[in-house]
């Protein structure tokens, strides 16, 4: 049986597409071998059909991460067998690069996200630039490779004339978990629940509007799970505003965990801001973990996002990110009870097109001529 190993890096136990990635390259022939990171605080891994590696790294961020990580990536790969490698996203792809070049074995590239774009990077001219003398010396030299959207793959095609496969980060339908209790998960009975989920909540995506929006909901609850770089002033926001029977935080959590709580909401959001080339042509994870979940999704005017949105009609919109018009906009979808009942059941119809099982087609045509 022939190994592809797959670099990752971050610490495997919630990246989905990553997860997903592996368990269609089993399906495709391959013995799958997944290396990544362990940090300090990561939670432990679940059991998976394939093999993982997590290595421990004495910096977790920063030029020396990266550095450090790049490094044992490279001596990593060097040693261990392997007839075709998948790098995901830029920060893996320059060590997989050159052992795909000593070893000639074949490279595939999976993109997550606009890498260079991101907000992390564009204030940070001279890191950007860095990174994007990496990906202008691979891209051109790579035959095609993967991302998670058409538009996204539409500047990539445009910039380096290489074919682009579009695969989006769609759950499995096998993947849905029966839903949780309210009382369980420490959930008021009374009160419409609204979610925001994800491990990038970060500034820019719209979570501090959200969360002030809840100066005027006093009938609902807002479920926050996962992390990211805002965490703390949100944290901070709602202990100053005494709103901890508004707000609820919830850390990471395992995949099936999350979508048990998830069940429970009334409303779904994604509201990234249109700051940055990333965030414009965004395509994110929790938007289709709400379709499985049978959300109704409130969503700000971004195009990939809007486009799934409208074509199944399964959500609304917000005209701009003042929380009152936020509120608003909530309210107004809650009283609605027909629009509702008609998300609802279009959800179950958008539920069972967007789903890991048929997205992995075209997946599966790329793996099988390596295999």
């Amino acid at each position: 049986m022939k190994r592809v190993i797959v670099s990752v890096i971050n610490d495997l136990v919630t990246d989905q597409r990553v997860n997903k990635s592996c368990l269609t390259l089993q399906k495709a022939g391959f013995e799958v071998l997944l290396v990544g990171r362990r940090q300090r605080k990561s939670p432990p891994m679940d059991k998976r059909p394939y093999k993982s590696k997590r290595m421990k790294l004495l910096f977790e961020k920063g030029p020396f991460f990266y550095a450090e990580f790049n490094f044992r990536l490279f001596l990593f790969l060097l040693f261990r067998r392997c007839n075709c490698l998948l790098s995901n996203d830029l920060d893996t792809l320059w060590p997989n690069y050159w052992i795909s070049k000593l070893k000639r074995v074949p490279l595939i590239y999976d993109s997550h996200e606009y890498f260079t774009e991101v907000p992390e990077l564009v204030n940070r001219r001279l890191v950007q630039h860095v990174w994007k003398k990496i990906e202008e010396h691979i891209l051109p030299k790579m035959q095609e490779m993967i991302t998670v959207c058409q538009s996204i793959a539409d500047l990539f095609h445009l910039k380096y004339g290489i074919k682009v496969h579009v695969i989006r980060n769609i759950p499995m339908r096998a993947m849905l978990p029966a839903p949780a209790s309210r009382e369980e998960v420490g959930l008021d009975p009374q009160k419409h629940i609204l979610i925001l989920q994800g491990s990038g909540i970060n500034i820019h995506r719209g979570s501090e509007e959200l969360v002030d929006a809840m100066a005027y909901l006093n009938d609902c609850q807002l479920v926050i799970i996962g992390g990211g770089d805002v965490l703390p002033i949100l944290k901070e926001k709602v202990a100053a505003n005494h709103w901890d029977d508004r707000v609820k935080f919830f850390p990471r959590m395992p995949y099936q965990q999350m979508m048990a709580i998830t069940q429970l909401a009334d409303l779904g959001f994604t509201l990234d801001k249109d700051t940055n080339l990333n965030y414009r042509f965004s395509l994110p994870n929790k938007l289709f973990d709400y379709i499985q979940a049978g959300v109704p999704i409130v969503a700000s005017h971004l195009p990939e996002i809007e486009r799934i949105i409208k074509e199944y009609n399964i959500g609304t919109f917000i005209d701009n990110h003042d929380p009152k018009t936020i509120a608003d906009t909530i309210q107004k979808a809650l009283n609605d009870e027909k629009n509702l009942v008609q998300w609802k059941n279009n959800l179950i119809f958008a539920a069972q097109n967007l789903c890991w099982e048929n997205e992995e087609e075209v997946l599966l045509k790329i793996y099988e001529k390596y295999v």
